[in-house]
């Protein structure tokens, strides 16, 4: 078998947008100790940029209050909430629902947290407290920060679960409302939608014609991604089918395709969500499958967005109430109390990549540093339900350019061994409560397996002979070596040499 041979030129710069934004639970959840200690470890490891979450305007915000016949806008939470994200380096993504209850038509809610999903029982009251909100955040934080902030009108409203009967012709009325509200505040401030789900494209043709007609302010458009079939439901859980990896592309292309022509061409598009699955309690989230299925997403998707947010950075949450056991499918890249998941492991290979892409496979991204350092992520592919099972190994033979005579080559893996805290929990004999050991444990079996070793850089050029095991995800650092003379130190003297790297280069 050749080697694939990586070009010295690039192709372009890595775009960041695979990390433009992440998505939370509900963001009273932000008010909580674990889901700090997780978020400042993403942001540390992974660089998020953004966060976006459901229930800004939730009666657990305590945003909207009445009294009697008195309202009063109260941001004692949203402070904190917000406060925290900022000192953390993460800015919000601003997602305007659920509906206040003081303020809604009707007592239809989702969630076990019941988020009200009806329209307002009247705009002038919405578009006030629209306008209070943004007011007090351009007030505390200052309107050049605010502007940095997309602010999106709902959430999914083609969906009865979470907008009354689906009702368009009412979204559009909320949109409206809304975004003419956000530009009173401030012209610059950014204002988006329709936050549409899976399979409803069928909305972007007369979401456009409506803001066109009506002259309706849009800065940006938004839509989810997801790729699982019908929900399977077992106790505490739920199991799908899944579709290829492309189909979550595919659906990342599709609002520049079905708005070509449109007065909303050429706008920024934000996924703001997506995942394999949309449910909280399904297995995949957890397994090394789910890393290889997203990883070529993750090396693809900023070719065709602006932003894809992985829904969600931890399992502190609780849309199907509270999780029964550290492990239960929940969607974060982090279990609660911090303990990484496969899937986390390829966000923090993709955060370590260098910014030049020099070459893109069906199994591998190839990047180089501005020193010379050479960065790989490779994948074994998967292909979803439908697809042919994984073998047991994958090769992924690659020779890349390297400056220099000599190179350390550095080498992590994630598979269904390695990497893997979720197998080391099931190995545990799957503790819905681990002790405070067996949270240890956990976190250590979660770490990547290392190897490393010294090359020779022949022409310029170093093969790399990466062997993957089943739904492995690896990554590989090939930095150049300029070796420095230590005179006096002659290492075959030590007890135990048996090989050349302890051998002093003089002596060579």
């Amino acid at each position: 078998m050749s080697h694939t041979h990586v070009p010295e030129q690039p192709l372009g710069r890595l775009s960041a947008s695979w990390r433009h934004c992440v998505g939370t639970g509900r963001l009273n959840l932000a008010l909580r100790a674990d889901h700090r200690e997780s978020l400042a470890l993403v942001r540390r490891e992974i660089g998020f940029r953004y966060i976006r979450g459901h229930g800004l305007l939730s009666d657990d915000m305590g945003v909207h209050r009445v009294s009697g016949d008195r309202v009063r806008y109260s941001w004692t939470y949203l402070d904190q909430v917000f406060d925290h994200f900022l000192e953390l380096g993460v800015k919000p993504f601003v997602e305007l629902g659920f509906m206040p209850t003081a303020l809604a038509s009707g007592e239809e809610t989702v969630f076990w947290w019941k988020g009200n999903i009806t329209p307002p029982r009247s705009h002038d009251e919405w578009a006030a407290l629209v306008r209070a909100l943004l007011a007090h955040l351009v007030d505390r934080y200052g309107v050049d920060e605010v502007r940095t902030w997309p602010i999106e009108v709902w959430n999914e409203p083609n969906l009865v679960n979470f907008w009354k009967d689906a009702d368009q012709e009412a979204y559009f009325r909320l949109y409206e409302t809304t975004a003419r509200v956000v530009k009173d505040v401030d012209a610059d401030l950014q204002v988006g939608g329709p936050a549409i789900s899976p399979g409803s494209d069928g909305w972007w043709e007369p979401f456009a014609e409506f803001v066109a007609r009506r002259d309706v302010p849009v800065d940006f458009v938004s839509r989810h991604a997801y790729t699982s079939g019908p929900a399977q439901h077992v106790p505490f859980g739920t199991y799908q089918t899944l579709t290829a990896p492309g189909a979550l592309l595919d659906q990342f292309d599709a609002p520049r395709k079905h708005l070509a022509g449109t007065a909303l061409a050429g706008l920024p598009v934000h996924i703001t969500e997506f995942n394999t699955s949309y449910r909280p309690d399904n297995p995949i989230h957890d397994t090394a499958y789910n890393a290889a299925y997203l990883a070529p997403v993750l090396a693809g998707g900023g070719d065709l967005v602006d932003s894809f947010s992985y829904w969600t950075f931890c399992d502190v949450f609780e849309e199907e109430n509270v999780p029964t056991s550290l492990f239960h499918g929940g969607f974060g890249l982090l279990a609660h109390r911090q303990v990484r998941k496969p899937t986390y492991h390829l966000y923090a290979f993709m955060a370590r990549m260098g910014p030049h892409v020099l070459a893109r496979g069906e199994d591998h991204l190839v990047c180089r540093d501005d020193d010379g350092r050479v960065t790989v992520l490779a994948w074994q592919p998967v292909g979803g339900t439908g697809g042919p099972d994984a073998p047991e190994r994958h090769d992924v033979r690659l020779s890349v350019p390297v400056p220099g005579t000599r190179a350390f080559v550095r080498r992590e893996r994630v598979n269904e061994h390695d990497g893997n805290a979720f197998a080391a929990w099931r190995e545990l004999g799957r503790p819905r409560s681990p002790s405070a050991r067996q949270l240890d444990v956990l976190r250590d079996c979660s770490r990547p397996a290392v190897e490393h070793s010294a090359r020779a850089v022949v022409d310029g050029r170093v093969t790399l002979d990466l062997a993957l095991s089943r739904h492995e995800v690896t990554f590989t650092e090939v930095l150049p070596v300029r070796p420095e003379e230590h005179e006096g130190l002659d290492d075959r003297r030590l007890l135990g040499v048996s090989d050349d790297r302890l051998v002093a280069a003089h002596e060579r």
